[in-house]
């Protein structure tokens, strides 16, 4: 690796890039935190999909796991102003911090924490987050850290969203095929066209009110599906 540190920070991007699912990004993401922005010494995204529970995607340690969890309990800290906010929050020094006095004097005396830095995350309408720094020492975070952080978020957006579309193309190809191969089960059994195969897993899905490949993967499973017989003729779709 260069010890130019653009260079650095896109060996960084490529990686993350080159992650085959959204944890390994996210982990790819934090671990090039620490090592990229000034001050650093662990980091952690949070994320909360459709605006209901925050949670943490990544972390490098348990620092940040308990750092974390503390905002979530006391709902207050830096990362929770970010995400609500969408903006940068910067503590310097979080024993005089006032902002959010109760995670802040825990932060520091429990953790040892010192300073924070929280880049808010915008992946789509419905999933937002935070790249989430945490510093020993007071002061450690810079004009330098704060760009590079700010540069390394945006990164860190783009790799998700790619992850995020890949995990949903990967299990879209998978629910065609479990509900394609329940189909064909049905055909043969039933001496039944795909659309009437189709027809009766839609039926017996709203039957049910359970998701049409809950069905499907049931009956390719148990060779069995709920409310017909193993072997006459379902009523015509």
């Amino acid at each position: 690796m260069s010890d130019d540190p653009l260079d650095h920070f896109a060996d960084v991007a490529r990686a993350m890039s080159a992650e085959s699912g959204l944890d390994q990004t996210l982990e790819r993401a934090v671990a090039g935190a620490v090592e990229l922005v000034e001050g650093c010494d662990h980091a952690g995204i949070s994320v909360v999909e459709r605006r209901r529970v925050v949670e943490t995607a990544a972390a490098t340690d348990d620092l940040v796991r308990r750092g974390d969890q503390l905002q979530y309990e006391l709902n207050e800290g830096p990362c929770l102003q970010s995400i609500r906010e969408q903006e940068t929050v910067q503590s310097d020094d979080l024993t005089t911090e006032d902002r959010w006095p109760t995670w802040s004097r825990r932060a520091a005396d429990e953790l040892g924490v010192r300073s924070m830095l929280s880049v808010q995350l915008f992946v789509s309408e419905d999933s937002l987050g935070a790249l989430n720094l945490y510093s020993g020492t007071v002061g450690a975070f810079t004009a330098d850290s704060r760009e590079t952080a700010l540069a390394l978020a945006a990164h860190v957006a783009v790799a998700m969203l790619a992850a995020q579309e890949h995990e949903n193309y990967e299990s879209a190809l998978a629910h065609r095929t479990v509900i394609g191969q329940a189909q064909g089960i049905l055909m043969e059994r039933y001496q039944l066209t795909p659309d009437q195969a189709f027809a009766t897993l839609a039926r017996v899905s709203q039957a049910q009110n359970r998701k049409l490949r809950h069905i499907a993967l049931d009956l390719t499973r148990n060779a069995n599906l709920g409310g017909l017989p193993r072997s006459p003729a379902p009523p015509a779709p």
